[in-house]
């Protein structure tokens, strides 16, 4: 045996610029003892994991690189799984996902971030008041949900405040499930109503609650997950200012079964790396318009025959609110979020 053998890379890589350095093989272990857990937070680097009824600590392994883990993915572990205070796993492997849901920075923006993963519904959050609906975030957390392979759940908090019927009269024609809510926001009291409800769209699914800052998203998880204690606040609804609420994505056990994933509130949800030409399939109150329009419409020009089809009514009593919502999300796809019919 020659006294150069260790050096022979096709055995194993060595750095030999850094004294002590283990060589590494090509080939990664395979970690046929790993035990399948579920992610359910994440934080600077630590990951903590529900592993049978407890729950375990891990960090990533080494040669994982830079592939990325979110709440909701199913994991590898190896090492100590006992759960105890002292105790760190490591998350070998991370299994495949049936689904994503992804956001980016803004429409310009082709880089994505993954929120949440192997969910299949998607709760939107909206207040009926303080802060006023925004439909246009709606449409743009449907064309997320559709993207993703998710059924959306509409869930309408703050009835007390006012009548849900303008916003469903936009909705109902989409046949959009939903439910009207009115909480307590210092917890379950007489006049909650809407809960039950809920919770019957939960059970046995994951489920990613989405909605922006101040709507009730936090106050609505804490009665459906009575142990969640989500931390509630008041944010200034015209700048967004104020001590918000949920700061990190978390999977909360639903009561009779499934999974509540409660994600920080956002004040915008880009779809930048979604194909615009797929938006009109997330319209279906308008896709059948467009057939009707010339090869190559980009729905927002004088030819496009969706207009007629709106001011013939074919596309509900919301049809032009409903239109101007998809113009506005190919523009921002063009950077362009003027209004062409006034020059």
């Amino acid at each position: 045996m020659s006294r150069y053998d260790h050096l022979d890379e096709s055995a194993v890589r060595v750095r030999p610029s850094r004294r002590g350095s283990r060589p590494r093989t090509k080939e990664r272990p395979a970690h046929e003892d790993a035990v399948e857990a579920l992610v359910i937070g994440v934080d600077r680097g630590r990951y903590t994991t529900r592993l049978d009824d407890r729950q375990v600590t891990a960090m990533r392994a080494r040669e994982l690189g830079r592939k990325s883990i979110v709440v909701g993915d199913r994991v590898g572990l190896v090492g100590d799984t006992t759960g105890g205070p002292d105790s760190l796993a490591r998350i070998v492997r991370v299994l495949p996902r049936s689904s994503v849901l992804r956001r980016s920075a803004d429409d310009t923006d082709r880089v994505e971030r993954v929120i949440v993963a192997n969910a299949d519904q998607m709760v939107i959050v909206t207040a009926l008041a303080d802060p006023e609906p925004r439909p246009r975030m709606i449409d743009r957390c449907l064309v997320a949900a559709y993207d993703a392979g998710l059924d959306p759940l509409l869930v309408l908090t703050k009835s007390d405040l006012a009548s849900a019927e303008p916003l469903l009269d936009i909705y109902r024609p989409l046949e959009v499930p939903y439910v009207v809510t009115s909480l307590d926001p210092v917890g379950a009291g007489p006049a909650d109503h809407g809960v039950e409800e809920v919770l019957g769209h939960l059970q046995d699914r994951v489920s990613v609650f989405v909605g922006h800052s101040g709507v009730g998203k936090s106050t609505l998880v804490n009665a459906l997950v009575p142990d969640a204690r989500r931390t509630t606040g008041v944010v200034n609804v015209t700048t967004g200012r104020g001590r918000h609420t949920s700061t990190s994505a978390v999977a909360l056990e639903v009561p009779g079964g499934g999974w509540v994933v409660d994600t920080p509130g956002v004040r915008s949800f880009g779809l930048g790396h979604v194909d615009p030409s797929t938006f009109i399939e997330h319209f279906p109150d308008l896709a059948e318009g467009a057939l009707e329009c010339p090869r190559g419409c980009s729905h927002d020009e004088p030819e496009c025959a969706l207009d007629a089809w709106v001011a013939a009514g074919r596309a509900g009593a919301s049809g032009a609110v409903r239109l101007e919502s998809l113009r506005r999300l190919l523009r921002s796809r063009t950077g362009d979020t003027s209004d062409p019919t006034t020059g």
